[in-house]
């Protein structure tokens, strides 16, 4: 999270929903828009910002194999598409097989430029 950026979006987070740009232009949110965000840390983030969030913690260690949530929701998707049980055992297997090695080759033998993490990495790939 971006000190400056995280700032300027306290006026989001409040109960008015007004984003104020930095040329003093200010843009009311309309009520039905929520905003969901992912991040590493909050290092940066002033406890005014952090008070305006409701936190959710998940450690990968506790998420089935990290991505294996996405992979369950892909396949209910899959099924509904497909209803041929054996091409649903078959992804379901391939994934396995495959996503696991693939993010370690990643992780291992190339350099990142923007920082992932694996259950985006799965996301992008299904």
């Amino acid at each position: 999270v971006d000190a400056e950026w995280i700032e300027s979006m306290n006026t989001v987070l409040d109960d008015n929903k007004m984003l104020c740009l930095v040329n003093g232009e200010r843009i009311k949110i309309p009520e039905h828009v929520t905003f969901c965000f992912e991040v590493q840390d909050l290092r940066v983030a002033s406890p005014a910002t952090v008070s305006r969030c409701g936190m959710v913690l998940i450690e990968p260690y506790q998420l089935e194999k990290g991505w294996g949530l996405l992979a369950k929701r892909t396949n209910r998707a899959l099924a509904a598409k497909y209803p041929d049980q054996w091409f649903q055992d078959r992804c379901t297997e391939l994934l396995g097989v495959f996503v696991d090695k693939t993010i370690d080759f990643l992780r291992r033998e190339t350099k990142e430029y923007v920082p992932t993490v694996d259950g985006q990495l799965v996301e992008s790939l299904l």
